[in-house]
């Protein structure tokens, strides 16, 4: 349960993402891939697999909760591989093995279910008839993909831990380590298989120890997963806070120069679809870079009278406190309606120490508060 919630919350997140960004390859392999994991992890409630046995055919249910799984994990490598910048050579050829292997070892479980005699189809690890070839092979073939996606999946970690941040790289280590596990728990189940086919039910302490490790391993990887994705969460928090601080900071600046130019704030046209609205609705990010820009348009449009009342300035260098005095003055001397023929020659004002967008922001920040201490 704790694996299906978490699958459940990371879909729900990366949807919303996706909503906002359709065409993202890689964001939608992720989102399709945690649909599947988590559709795999709830077809393996025996609830719900005895249901779907129920209305379809002993056996039925098992296939198809490998069947996702495994889907689950192919395109969990198939987002690894899509996300090497430049990687769309590698990408298809990642989408061609790995869909020639995943429909071999899928084709080999249901001719396994089928060649199994109808009353034994309900089997599991447990079960006394081990030696039927159709058994046998379908516990044999399922788990050596399992150890192929798993040792893949953990590679591909390793791989983008080396490249990326020092907490996200820690968290990709910690679920490759969780992986290995699982890796070693889909081997001992082969190993498991092959015992139980001389001596069915046998090596029960070996089966117990099994699964507890494969807890400890789910575990692991679980951790793994919700550490990188709590310093994602952590980091997106903080940026949100972060441009929206600086957003609110630009206001009396921004708001001083929209009222002189209205026709400077961008005008979105109102959207009937609640999905596009989802779609085109603007992260804090969006909101602030909008305002930044809106606020160096007006300064832009305000420069001409800013040399008419400050001829002797600057306006490039001068302090902030300067800026707010001479922009008040030239928002005063500017005519409530402008001649469109009028000449208007744009000096740079406010011009950044930095060729950064931050400092751009803070040298305008910086204005802004002066000016609201003029106002207030």
């Amino acid at each position: 349960m704790p694996l299906i919630i978490l699958l459940g919350i990371g879909a729900l997140w990366k949807g919303f993402d996706l909503a906002r960004a359709p065409h993202d390859r890689v964001l939608r392999l992720l989102v399709t891939c945690l649909l599947l994991l988590l559709g795999g992890e709830v077809l393996s409630i025996p609830e719900i697999n005895s249901a779907i046995d129920g209305a379809t055919a002993v056996g039925v249910g098992k296939v198809a909760f490998n069947g996702i799984y495994m889907l689950g994990l192919f395109v969990l490598i198939l987002f690894f591989a899509s996300s090497v910048r430049g990687a769309d050579a590698v990408y298809h050829r990642h989408l061609r093995l790995h869909s020639g292997l995943l429909a071999g070892v899928l084709i080999a479980l249901m001719a396994s279910m089928t060649a199994t005699p109808a009353a034994m189809r309900g089997h599991s690890l447990g079960t006394p008839y081990m030696a039927e070839p159709g058994i046998a092979w379908f516990y044999l073939v399922g788990n050596a993909y399992f150890v192929y996606a798993y040792l893949a999946s953990g590679q591909w970690a390793l791989r983008y831990a080396r490249k990326a941040a020092q907490h996200l790289g820690f968290g990709l280590r910690i679920m490759a380590l969780g992986l290995l596990g699982l890796t070693l728990t889909a081997v001992n189940r082969m190993i498991l298989v092959a015992l139980r086919i001389g001596e069915p039910g046998s090596h029960e302490a070996f089966n117990t120890l099994n699964w507890s490790l494969s807890n400890w391993a789910m575990g692991i990887t679980l951790t793994g997963i919700c550490y990188s994705a709590c310093v994602q969460l952590l980091t997106r928090l903080r940026s949100m806070a972060h441009h929206h601080r600086m957003y609110d900071e630009l206001t009396p600046l921004w708001t001083a120069l929209t009222d002189a130019y209205p026709e400077l704030v961008l005008d979105q046209s109102p959207v009937n679809s609640r999905w596009r609205r989802l779609r085109l609705h603007r992260t804090h990010e969006q909101r602030f870079y909008r305002r930044l820009i809106e606020c160096r348009d007006g300064l832009v449009r305000l420069s001409p009278y800013l040399t008419r009342v400050a001829s002797d300035t600057d306006l490039a260098r001068a302090s902030a406190d300067q800026l707010a005095r001479h922009i008040t003055e030239a928002l005063a001397l500017k005519p409530t309606a402008e001649s469109s023929h009028a000449e208007r020659a744009a000096v740079r004002v406010a011009v950044p120490v930095g060729a950064d967008l931050d400092s751009d922001a803070r040298e305008l920040i910086a204005v802004s508060k002066a000016l609201h201490g003029r106002q207030s």
